[in-house]
């Protein structure tokens, strides 16, 4: 029986792209890359942040969700991840929008546009459990991809 996993989206297929892994036998994330080559421009008051794509979707079970978090070195090179933390639900996998394609976000902090490499590593992903509060009665169904949850 799966219970958590990485996959790569249908789109990506055949293009060299890795599942993600852990470093080290007590990492908590799983080092996630860049499915492609994309450039960060310096960041202009208004601008909407960078999507990095990663080729990949993932699943986990009901009572999960999984965190995409900047790696230590992002701040580094002046990446910062627009939203802090993404939070990836567990009905996201495989959505009718774009299969569950999950994309990291990025500002650059920098005086200059970075370049991230297909192959880069841009990430991790750290699978959680979540808890509800009593009486909880949420019913609805996702009807699409990213931002998807705030649509009516």
């Amino acid at each position: 029986m799966r219970k958590r996993g990485f996959e790569i989206i249908k789109e990506y297929e055949n293009k060299g792209i890795n599942l993600p892994k852990r470093s080290t036998k007590y990492s908590a994330g799983y080092d996630i890359e860049a499915a492609e080559d994309v450039v960060v421009p310096m960041y202009q008051k208004g601008m909407k942040p960078t999507l990095v794509p990663t080729g990949l979707k993932a699943y986990c079970e009901e009572d999960e969700f999984f965190m995409l978090v900047n790696r230590s070195s992002g701040p580094k090179k002046g990446l910062m991840l627009s939203n802090g933390i993404g939070i990836v639900d567990h009905d996201y996998y495989g959505n009718e929008n774009n299969d569950g394609h999950f994309f990291f976000q990025f500002f650059n902090v920098t005086d200059h546009d970075v370049e991230i490499k297909k192959g880069d590593a841009i990430g991790q992903a750290i699978f959680m459990k979540y808890l509800i509060t009593d009486f909880d009665q949420a019913e609805g169904i996702r009807k699409g991809g990213f931002g998807s949850t705030d649509k009516k």
